[in-house]
């Protein structure tokens, strides 16, 4: 005889999909990290590698790729005394490339922020 457990309540749902959701903005809420991700989109890269194409020192690069790896973003295979770190999420990838893609066209936009309805907006009001 098994038991059957109940059905979740949608509001549960709702709530840890919310919950959810904001832990991984939290995550993805420094531009540094929004860089390294950026960075790796195009395949493995080492600590030296990501110094060369992001301004920052090689403590807080490590303290962030630590992170990113922490949080299951990132991969990392060691090859002799190097890392690399890699993309392990692709709905990471996914999430922001779409976002950073969507902000860049409405910062390059010719078209007055006026004609685009708030709602469909990315970018706060002081940098529009």
């Amino acid at each position: 005889m098994s038991a059957t457990l109940p059905a979740p309540h949608p509001v549960d749902t709702a709530d840890a999909v919310f919950e959810s959701v904001a832990e991984l903005f939290s995550l993805l809420s420094t531009p540094i990290r929004l860089k390294i991700i950026g960075a790796l989109c195009h395949g493995e890269k080492n600590v030296s590698q990501l110094l060369h194409e992001i301004d920052t020192t090689q403590p807080n690069m490590s303290q962030h790729l630590a992170t990113l790896y922490r949080a299951g973003v990132l991969g990392k295979r060691r090859d002799s005394t190097q890392i690399y770190y890699r993309l392990q999420s692709e709905r990471v990838a996914t999430l922001c490339r779409e976002v950073c893609t969507q902000v860049a066209i409405e910062l390059d936009s010719q078209v007055s922020m006026a004609e685009v309805p708030a709602g469909e907006r990315l970018l706060p009001s002081g940098l529009r």
